[in-house]
C-alpha cells in the first residue's frame, strides 16, 4: 500500500524524470539554466504550481466537462502561476527580474499541462499531489544539474560565489544557448548509459526494501 501511494513521487523524480527521460519542458530548462539561482528558482516555482494545480484538478475532475477540460486546466494553472509570480515579485525581486517572462510562461509549460491531463484528471488527490511533487522536484533536479555545469564552467562560480579565482579561463560558450544544448545532450547521454547498464537508484531502493521484507518474513 505504501509503495502504491508514493510510486508517483519516485516515478517523477527518477524513472520518468520530465526533463531527462520524457524530454518535456525543454524551453525553460535551456533558457533558465545559465545560473543555479535562476534554475532552482524556476524549478521550485514550477513545483509549487504543479502540486497546487494537480490537487485542484483532481478535486474537480468529475465536475469539469470533457469538452472544455483543457481550457479549464489552463485557467486553474494560470491562477496559481499568477499567485506564484506575485509572491516572487514581492519577496524575491532580483529573481523576478532574472527570470522575467519565463515565470508567466509556466502557464503553458507542457510538464504541468501533461500531468493535469495524464494523471490528475484520472487519480485521487493524494496521488496527484505526489505526482506533482515528484515531477516538480525531478524538473528542479534537472535544472540544478544543468545550471551547475553551465555556471561553474561558464563563469567559474556557484551561486555567484567565485570558485577558482580571477585567472580561471571561463568557457563563456557554456552560458550561451549553444552551451545549453551541448550540456543537455551530454547529460541525457550519460543518463541513458546508466539506465542501459541497469543503474537506477529507485530500483536499488525497491530491491533493498523487498530483501529486508523477505528476510523479516523468513525470520518469523
Amino acid at each position: 500500500m505504501l509503495k502504491k501511494l508514493f510510486q508517483p513521487f519516485f516515478d517523477g523524480l527518477l524513472t520518468h524524470n520530465p526533463s531527462f527521460v520524457l524530454l518535456l519542458g525543454m524551453c525553460p530548462l535551456l533558457a533558465t539554466s545559465t545560473s543555479v539561482a535562476n534554475g532552482v528558482g524556476m524549478g521550485l516555482s514550477a513545483t509549487a504550481v504543479l502540486i497546487c494545480s494537480n490537487i485542484v484538478i483532481s478535486i474537480l475532475r468529475k465536475l469539469i466537462p470533457n469538452q472544455i477540460r483543457i481550457a479549464a486546466y489552463i485557467v486553474v494553472i494560470a491562477g496559481f502561476v499568477t499567485a506564484v509570480e506575485m509572491i516572487i515579485h514581492a519577496f524575491l525581486p532580483s529573481l523576478y527580474a532574472s527570470l522575467g517572462l519565463f515565470i508567466p510562461l509556466i502557464t503553458v509549460n507542457c510538464i504541468i499541462l501533461a500531468r493535469a491531463e495524464a494523471f490528475a484528471s484520472k487519480n485521487g488527490v493524494f496521488a496527484s499531489a505526489m505526482d506533482g511533487l515528484g515531477m516538480g522536484l525531478g524538473f528542479t533536479g534537472a535544472l540544478f544539474i544543468m545550471s551547475t555545469i553551465r555556471e561553474v564552467l561558464g563563469n567559474g562560480t556557484f551561486l555567484d560565489f567565485p570558485l577558482f579565482g580571477e585567472n580561471f579561463p571561463a568557457a563563456t560558450l557554456m552560458v550561451l544557448p549553444v552551451g545549453g544544448f551541448l550540456t543537455l545532450g551530454l547529460v541525457i547521454a550519460a543518463i541513458q548509459k546508466l539506465r542501459a547498464d541497469g543503474f537506477s537508484p529507485y530500483t536499488k531502493l525497491k530491491n533493498h526494501i523487498q530483501s529486508k521484507k523477505t528476510q523479516k518474513e523468513a525470520e518469523q
